[in-house]
């Protein structure tokens, strides 16, 4: 970085405050990092910036780890391949808002803000829109679960929910709780990552009112599991929340297997489990973001033997046309007969593995 470039700090910030300070602009974000302001001018127009300044401070480049995730790229107005809603879920969506597409859950979109727009986004169509989800978005929403009693489980997203005030989210939640067959609340966020800050005494208080509550939270690279980061996990997991991490494989972030190791082991040491490692979608503008499916695999395979089961994630990919979710295995079933299977495992080694074996005794 050249010497007359700033960062931002934010020690001992209030939220509110560091939120209002987001860069969201080229000649703002030229003041800490070099860029040409035209050219991410140029991109915004179309796909909003905001960077928090805490996050800010942790980029070294634009062209670093964390740089790529927030920094606008010319490679997004020229990626028109793939569809804005590949997965279909305007198509499944019977109300404003709201997501149904397995039996038993919902997606309910609570804000269209986050405190940072990541490059690649899955929702950049609408991710960013000036308009609030109003009451009476949300009312129809409460209709729509209550009247369908196979729904048990209610998962916040936006936008980012951690975004909402406390009294807001509270809301909400007190009125998911008396729908009775609502069972399971899951919140959505990356607020942990981006502004640790958020994550306040009064919000986890309130939060563990609500139990059964679990929450997803979204970290990409080892870098962004600072001391601040830590502290935002450990009050929620102090709360009795249970903590999954869902990451994105992300090409120049996090496709190689020591940067993959290096953030599962960082997150499972935060009490937070890998939940799932997504393969980036098949969403336009974000197209300079995806691997192949065997650099994923290949990922996988290194990471199993060689961390703890715990550390171990589930590489999903997410079905064109709303088809769901469905996770990828590196192949180590080699060869299956009426005798047993021939395996592989994670030093590259064959084993035989005996079938079934039934008794002539009948018990």
């Amino acid at each position: 970085m050249t010497p007359h470039l700033q960062k931002p700090s934010d020690h001992g910030s209030d939220w509110h405050e560091i939120l209002s300070r987001c860069v969201s602009t080229g000649n703002e974000l030229a003041k800490h990092l070099p860029v040409q302001t035209q050219t991410i001018d140029q991109i915004i127009a179309r796909y909003p910036m905001r960077i928090p300044s805490y996050y800010l401070s942790l980029i070294r480049s634009p062209d670093d780890p964390l740089g790529r995730q927030a920094i606008p790229s010319i490679a997004e107005l020229r990626d028109t391949i793939f569809p804005e809603d590949p997965l279909a879920e305007d198509e499944q969506t019977p109300v404003p808002c709201l997501v149904h597409r397995y039996p038993d859950r919902v997606l309910f979109w609570v804000s269209n803000q986050c405190a940072m727009y990541c490059r690649f986004c899955m929702r950049k169509r609408r991710i960013g829109m000036a308009d609030t989800v109003s009451e009476a978005v949300m009312d129809r929403a409460f209709s729509y679960i209550r009247d369908h009693t196979k729904v048990r489980e209610v998962v916040l997203s936006g936008g980012d929910p951690l975004l909402l005030e406390n009294d807001a989210l509270k809301r909400i939640l007190t009125t998911l709780r008396k729908i009775s067959h609502v069972e399971v609340i899951r919140i959505h966020t990356r607020t942990p990552c981006t502004l640790p800050q958020r994550i306040e005494r009064p919000l986890t208080e309130m939060l563990k009112t609500f139990h059964p509550v679990y929450i997803n939270i979204h970290f990409n690279h080892p870098d962004e599991i600072t001391p601040q980061a830590a502290r935002a996990c450990a009050l929620l997991a102090d709360a009795g929340i249970a903590l999954g991490s869902q990451s994105v494989l992300l090409k120049g972030v996090n496709d190689d297997p020591r940067t993959m190791g290096r953030l599962m082991r960082a997150l499972l040491r935060i009490r937070v489990k890998p939940y799932y490692l997504h393969h980036a979608d098949p969403v336009r503008s974000t197209g300079h973001f995806r691997t192949s499916i065997q650099k994923g695999l290949d990922i996988m395979r290194s990471l199993r033997g060689h961390l703890s089961g715990m550390c171990v994630p589930q590489y999903m990919i997410d079905l064109p046309e709303g088809g769901g979710k469905i996770p990828l295995l590196p192949e180590y079933v080699k060869a299956m007969s009426c005798g047993g299977i021939i395996v592989e495992n994670y030093q590259g080694r064959t084993y035989r593995y005996p079938a079934e074996v039934h008794s002539d005794s009948g018990t």
